[in-house]
C-alpha cells in the first residue's frame, strides 16, 4: 500500500520544438484532472503555480498523489488536441512512465520561487508572505492563489490586467468569468471599479477568492459564486474572460449577454495559433474588435458592443 505522503513522477515525452506550448496545455489539465502537486519542465524559471527545473528538453514531469486513470486521461486529452487542430508530429509521442519519488512539499517549494511581479508601471503583483514598499502611484495587489490559477505571473493574466488599466473607468461595474484567485477581480477594484462578481465553475477556488479580496481590503464590493456565465443575468461594464480559447467561441453569447451597450470586455487564454477562433466567434456575435494584444506567445483581445 503506498502511504499518503508518497508521489509519483509521471513523465510524458512531448514535442520539443513545441514544448513551451504544450507544457501550458498539459499542466494546465494535469491540474484540472489529476492530484497534482507540481509540474516541471525545461529551463529553470518560476512561472505562474508551477516549479520549473532543468529537465530533458521535450519531457515534462507531472508529480502525482494519485495514478489512478492516468492513461485513460492523457488519451482523451491528446484526441481532444488532434480534434483542435494539433498534428501527430506536433504533439510529439507522449510516451510516459511513471516512477515512486520521495515526498516534497511542492506546495511550499514553488512559494521559493515567486516575487514581486511588476505586470506595468501602475500595477504590481506581490507575494502574500513577502513585503513590499510600493512606488508612488503603484498600486499592490497582495495574493496567495492557494489552488486557483491566477498568480499574476502568467501572460494571460497580465494581458487581461493591462486591458483592466487601459480600458476600464473608474465607477464602472465588473464581471469576471473564471475568476480563479479572484486577481483580475481586485484588480479592477483598486483600480477604481464600484463593484465586481466573479464566478468560476470550479468550486474549489471560490474560498480562495474571498480571502485574496480580504487580504486586499476589497471583500465588501465583491460577489463571488460557483457559477457559470449562461446563469448569470446582470448587465456589466466590463467583462474579462481568460479562458481557454475553444471555450471562449463557445460561449460568446453568453458573454455578449452580460455586457451593457457600449461595454468592454477583454478576452484572454488564447495562444496565438488559436486566435482565429475566437475572431470568428467576436464577429459572429457582431462584436466590434478594438485592440489585440500580446505577450510570448499569448494573445489578449478586446472588444465592445455597440
Amino acid at each position: 500500500m503506498t502511504h499518503v505522503d508518497d508521489y509519483f513522477e509521471l513523465k510524458i515525452e512531448i514535442n520539443a520544438q513545441k514544448s513551451e506550448i504544450l507544457s501550458e496545455i498539459i499542466s494546465d489539465f494535469c491540474f484540472e484532472n489529476f492530484e497534482c502537486e507540481g509540474v516541471v519542465f525545461a529551463e529553470e524559471v518560476y512561472k505562474d503555480d508551477l516549479v520549473l527545473v532543468s529537465t530533458t528538453e521535450g519531457t515534462l514531469k507531472v508529480y502525482l498523489k494519485s495514478v489512478e486513470n492516468v492513461e485513460i486521461i492523457l488519451n482523451e486529452q491528446r484526441e481532444l488536441l488532434l480534434e483542435r487542430g494539433f498534428s501527430e508530429e506536433e504533439l510529439g509521442s507522449w510516451k510516459f512512465e511513471i516512477s515512486k519519488v520521495e515526498n516534497e512539499d511542492w506546495s511550499k517549494k514553488w512559494k521559493e520561487n515567486w516575487d514581486v511581479t511588476h505586470v506595468s508601471d501602475r500595477i504590481a503583483v506581490v507575494p502574500s508572505w513577502l513585503e513590499y514598499t510600493p512606488k508612488e502611484n503603484e498600486i499592490t495587489i497582495s495574493l496567495d492563489p492557494g489552488s486557483a490559477f491566477g498568480t499574476g505571473t502568467h501572460p494571460t493574466t497580465q494581458l487581461c490586467m493591462r486591458a483592466i488599466e487601459k480600458y476600464m473607468k473608474a465607477g464602472e461595474t465588473i464581471a469576471d468569468i473564471g475568476m480563479g484567485s479572484g486577481i483580475l477581480a481586485i484588480c479592477g477594484l483598486k483600480l477604481g471599479a464600484k463593484s465586481v462578481y466573479g464566478c468560476d465553475n470550479d468550486e474549489l477556488v471560490i474560498g480562495t477568492a474571498i480571502d485574496n479580496a480580504k487580504q486586499n481590503k476589497v471583500r465588501e464590493k465583491c460577489e463571488f459564486e460557483h457559477n457559470t456565465a449562461d446563469k448569470v443575468q446582470e448587465k456589466f461594464d466590463f467583462i474579462c474572460a481568460n479562458i481557454l480559447h475553444n471555450v471562449l467561441a463557445d460561449i460568446m453569447d453568453d458573454l455578449k449577454n452580460l455586457m451593457k451597450n457600449n461595454a468592454t470586455m477583454v478576452l484572454s487564454g488564447i495562444l496565438d495559433e488559436k486566435k482565429p477562433v475566437v475572431i470568428e466567434a467576436i464577429k459572429k456575435h457582431n462584436l466590434e474588435l478594438i485592440e489585440e494584444t500580446h505577450q510570448d506567445i499569448w494573445v489578449g483581445l478586446i472588444v465592445k458592443k455597440n
